[in-house]
């Protein structure tokens, strides 16, 4: 299977709703196919976006599984579902896994250690979730902060016969013939983050709605709500994609589902080297996007 450029989803330019209309006798290609699919997985990304945010529906718990006499030290994914900012359904239907051995030395030789010193931090707790910290109260002098991203993907998939595209005029021409969505795992070593950026995903609505009165919370709640449209990008038309969140370092796809953090313990050396610490994982720092029945059992109804 191929992995198609990014900017090959029409989602990615967040399209106008433009449904095709047909009529006895038109003319249709395949672009008209396409166009129509596109409104459809348009119209429901954007309900998922809007209704949810970008987040963790189900699964994608992150661990570390430790070396043994069979297995390699390696950061694991479990199954699960995720809705990534644009509204487009992510699904891991197994676990998968990155080496931690191989991900350090790799990240190490692409530019003899400079990504791994900027991404090493020492008073760790400002870049964790508060259920993670009162866990983990004693948390390593120094790591490196390691973020794991889930990308959604299409793969092309299956060959069928068809004429050639372009000035050609060849009868025995492939074309692919199905799109398969697919995902994209990353662990991407964190630079840059400070006391006032920590790098991790803002609340879905924007600042937390408080803990004043319920008046004030309902206030808060509308504001979010009349806000909420332009905050989403999709206002159609733009071929710029998402501007990044907080989460995505440079260059990084700002669509992209932050699921976790890792704190690989390091020492004071410089490029960083790691120690026998075992890494750590929080998994709190990520939008969670809880079902309804989940939130009436939490709220006790």
């Amino acid at each position: 299977m191929t992995i198609l450029a990014t900017s090959a989803d029409p989602l990615f330019a967040q399209p106008r709703a433009e449904r095709p209309a047909y009529a006895t006798g038109m003319l249709l290609d395949a672009q008209d196919f396409s166009d129509e699919q596109t409104y459809h997985r348009g119209r429901l990304a954007l309900a998922l976006s809007l209704l949810a945010g970008g987040g963790t529906l189900a699964g994608l718990a992150v661990e570390h599984q430790p070396q043994s006499p069979t297995q390699a030290e390696e950061v694991r994914v479990r199954p699960g579902v995720a809705v990534d900012r644009l509204g487009r359904l992510v699904e891991l239907p197994r676990a998968a896994c990155r080496g931690l051995a191989d991900w350090f030395a790799d990240v190490a030789a692409a530019d003899g250690g400079d990504t791994l010193r900027t991404s090493a931090y020492d008073n760790l707790q400002r870049f964790v979730s508060a259920r993670f910290l009162a866990a983990n109260p004693a948390l390593p002098a120094r790591a490196v902060v390691a973020d794991v991203y889930l990308r959604f993907a299409q793969c092309a998939v299956g060959l069928t016969p068809s004429f050639a595209a372009g000035p050609f005029d060849a009868l025995n021409a492939v074309s692919t013939s199905r799109i398969r969505d697919a995902y994209e795992l990353m662990m991407v070593p964190r630079t840059g983050l400070s006391d006032t950026q920590a790098g991790l995903p803002l609340p879905p609505a924007g600042p937390l709605l408080g803990t004043g009165s319920a008046a004030e919370r309902s206030a808060a709640a509308q504001d979010a709500v009349l806000g909420g449209y332009v905050a989403s990008g999709h206002v159609g038309g733009t071929a710029q994609g998402l501007p990044p969140g907080p989460e995505h370092p440079p260059l990084l796809d700002t669509s992209a589902v932050f699921i976790a953090r890792v704190l690989l313990p390091v020492g004071a050396a410089n490029p960083p080297q790691r120690t026998v610490g075992p890494p750590l994982v929080d998994n709190f720092s990520r939008r969670f996007l809880p079902s309804m029945p989940l939130l009436w059992q939490s709220a006790g109804l």
